[in-house]
């Protein structure tokens, strides 16, 4: 995972203090502007494996 881009898909709904969208916690989406590559990377890898526990999509909303 190459990409430090924003995960944020405008879902914003939480379970246990872990988005449902992105599948950050509410603290690592307000550090993420101020973190470096390498802990983006890290909490991306990280929320993925969330996403999966909480069998969430993750998928962007139709438009």
């Amino acid at each position: 995972m190459s990409s430090t881009k924003d995960p944020c898909i405008s879902v914003c709904k939480f379970t246990d203090d872990i988005c449902v969208g992105c599948g950050r916690s509410k603290r690592e989406i307000k550090a993420w502007l101020k973190l470096d590559k390498v802990d983006k990377r890290t909490v991306l890898a990280e929320a993925s494996l969330r996403l999966i526990k909480l069998g969430a999509t993750g998928r962007r909303k139709s438009r």
